[in-house]
């Protein structure tokens, strides 16, 4: 074989393996170019992705859980123990959003007896309250704290005080705390905040004013909320309570309140300094016979100032009848130090002095140890 032989058969054998390559090389190319167009036809079509489904995994269906203990300790003049000290009550918290629709908030409290010592468990708060109900409404349905002025709504061991205004205990007690439906309502206002509530429930079983019936009566609650941004550093809320309902007489109590709250809280030391003033008054008219009404009042006023990070100063004045008693006055004096080391913990101690022209005279120093543990919720404004 000469040279010239060598050499064609050496191009033809090459110029093979070429053609070979490229026609694979044009059939992998072509799917892939496909597969861009379609990419690429994906991409600029107009209609966005379906959204996710977002489905209840098990880390989401447990609910926040929080533990608040309050710890006091007292001195009282008028009593036979003198001295007290204990877990004054222990506060469970369950709260969940149920779904997009409804959340659902639960709160236990393990209280000890003044008289037995014991410890029992009981629900303080037991309620659901829907999300997206149109025209600005929202219902609420369960055990919950009525809406009647400031105080009533708030957990005690958030107050910036250890003992309740006498005005709020001798017509209310502990509070009203009672079971039914709950009806509120943001009024379409653009020139402030403005919100309407209407409840009805069953009515409180132990409660200075007002008592549960056995028959068709049952205790009703209007409330008004008025909010005022006077300025970046200063708000003012303004509202009125209406509350009818059955006494322990078999007959009607009517209860009209009014609260007025002011607060200041300069944005630029808003941790450093911070400046309220509550007051709320009651005007009560009970029934106690079918041709006689006993017209009474009571009211309280406090102040509580922040004068460093963690130090705060509350006094507070009480002037207050008996629901059943337009003859009987109470006049109550207190100042309290509060040491709120985070918003997990805070120490409080309190001296308070009641005179009245039916009693003797009452003097107590309480301390108050809050703790929280668990996730903590932000308290109402």
């Amino acid at each position: 074989m000469n040279y010239f032989t060598q050499t064609a058969l050496i191009t033809v054998f090459f110029s093979s393996i070429s053609v070979n390559l490229f026609s694979q090389t044009d059939s992998i190319v072509k799917p892939d170019s496909v597969l861009l167009k379609q990419i690429e036809k994906q991409l600029n079509s107009s209609q966005p992705p379906p959204p996710p489904v977002q489905m209840r995994t098990s880390p989401t269906t447990l609910p926040d859980i929080s533990v608040v203990g309050d710890f006091q300790a007292s001195y009282k003049n008028n009593v036979k123990r003198n001295f007290d000290a204990g877990i004054n009550e222990a506060e469970l918290a369950l709260q969940s959003v149920v779904d997009p629709y409804a959340r659902a908030d639960f709160f236990f409290t393990v209280g000890k007896d003044p008289v037995t010592g014991k410890f029992s468990l009981d629900l303080e708060e037991g309620y659901l309250t829907t999300l997206s109900l149109p025209a600005h409404l929202q219902l609420k349905a369960g055990k919950f704290k009525s809406a009647m002025g400031r105080i009533n709504p708030v957990h005690s061991h958030a107050l910036p005080f250890i003992s309740l205004p006498n005005a709020y205990e001798n017509y209310f007690g502990e509070g009203i705390n009672d079971e039914g439906v709950s009806l509120s309502w943001l009024v379409p206002n653009s020139l402030f905040y403005q919100e309407l509530v209407v409840q009805f429930t069953d009515g409180p079983i132990d409660n200075p004013s007002f008592s549960r019936s056995v028959g068709n009566t049952y205790l009703e609650l209007l409330h008004l909320k008025n909010f005022f941004e006077l300025s970046a550093n200063a708000t003012l809320e303004l509202g009125f309570s209406g509350i009818t309902g059955h006494n322990f007489l078999d007959l009607r109590t009517n209860i009209a309140a009014m609260d007025l709250t002011y607060k200041w809280k300069p944005v630029q030391f808003n941790t450093y300094q911070s400046f309220t003033w509550q007051s709320e008054a009651y005007f009560s008219n009970a029934n106690i016979l079918n041709d006689k009404v006993v017209n009474s009042f009571g009211m309280y006023s406090f102040i509580n100032f922040q004068f460093s990070r963690r130090m705060f100063f509350t006094g507070m004045y009480s002037y207050s009848n008996k629901p059943y008693s337009s003859g009987t006055v109470e006049n109550s004096y207190s100042a309290t130090i509060g040491w709120y080391a985070t918003e997990f913990q805070k120490l409080e101690i309190e001296g308070k002095m009641t005179t009245s022209n039916m009693d003797k005279e009452q003097n107590q120093i309480l301390l108050r140890w809050i703790f929280v543990i668990g996730t903590h919720g932000a308290h109402q404004y």
